[in-house]
């Protein structure tokens, strides 16, 4: 990650030179850690609005209650075969970096 020009300004045009290499490390982990936890979010709300748009009827939200017949085991189901083919996803990079 460089430090340097418009990554300087998104931080508030603070003065990274002065900061030790120990610290820049630090920053720079806890952007990427930032980073990550911020993919991950986006990717919870996705599923969320998928398996909502996909399961949930236009009455449900007015009662309150999912149907126990069919929304339940959909947003089940929807959100189970989401995990799996994140899986999938994860095991073939996996792969492919070995």
């Amino acid at each position: 990650m460089d430090f340097s020009g418009d990554a300087g300004s998104s931080l508030g045009n603070a003065d990274l030179s002065k900061l030790s290499d120990r610290d820049k490390q630090e920053l720079q982990q806890f952007v990427i850690n930032e980073s990550q936890r911020a993919r991950i979010q986006s990717s919870i709300h996705s599923l969320t609005d998928m398996c909502f748009r996909k399961c949930i009827s236009a009455g449900t939200v007015k009662t309150g209650k999912l149907d126990a017949r069919y929304e339940e085991p959909c947003l089940r189901q929807c959100v189970d075969r989401f995990l799996d083919a994140n899986m999938v996803v994860v095991k073939e990079l996996e792969r492919l970096r070995q």
